[in-house]
């Protein structure tokens, strides 16, 4: 996995759709400071790259759930990744809303989800997991049997570590926050005097930058 993964992270920052800026952070929704901004929805964009990440998602899928069934996509983001996931692999594609939409059928979970179905979840970034693991409960009450979660890129939170691990939910990334900042370095993306404080910032994400 380390090849991939330094692959993976290289061709984020070429694209931009990992953004690196420790003197002046981006300030999350959560309120949270933060010197680092992922939008991998910037891969659709590059067909070779959304080519290089939805094939090494399907292979890692194929490796190691071979009996999966469905392929479910998490709203928003992961739901295009998921859907050439699906499309690789000759699999149904669903996908699953933060919560159930207020019209219409009031649906959480778009496709048909046949009871007892073998899902693989797609996710296109994994911060606390507090969203991907939401998703993956409401395909739990609606009778999924959960195989595994892969990912593009997590912030290798040590909270979300643990959410999984209590979870019993197995999640697999193609790359993450601490092979980025690796890769970061080695190319000149950074300056060696940030790399400090780069790796500060994913112990205490909640109150960097605030003191």
């Amino acid at each position: 996995m380390d090849s991939i993964e330094r692959s993976m992270a290289k061709s984020l920052l070429d694209i931009k759709a990992v953004m690196l800026r420790p003197e002046k952070p981006f300030v999350w929704a959560s309120g949270w400071n933060s010197p680092i901004y992922c939008d991998n929805r910037r891969i659709l964009s590059f067909p070779e790259i959304r080519e290089k990440a939805c094939r090494m998602m399907a292979d890692i899928i194929t490796n190691r759930y071979p009996d999966v069934e469905v392929i479910a996509g998490v709203a928003t983001g992961a739901i295009a990744h998921g859907a050439l996931i699906a499309y690789m692999l000759g699999k149904p594609f669903i996908y699953v809303r933060p919560k159930p939409k207020d019209h219409g059928t009031g649906s959480q979970i778009e496709g048909i989800l046949t009871p007892g179905a073998k899902v693989v979840v797609v996710e296109d970034l994994i911060s606390t997991g507090m969203s991907s693991l939401g998703a993956a409960d409401a395909l739990v009450k609606a009778g999924a049997q959960i195989m595994g979660m892969v990912a593009i890129f997590s912030y290798n939170f040590n909270q979300s570590r643990r959410a999984f691990e209590n979870a019993n939910i197995e999640l697999t990334t193609l790359t993450n926050y601490d092979t980025l900042i690796d890769v970061a370095s080695e190319t000149g993306y950074i300056k060696e005097s940030e790399i400090a404080l780069l790796k500060e910032w994913r112990y205490s994400p909640s109150t960097w930058g605030k003191e």
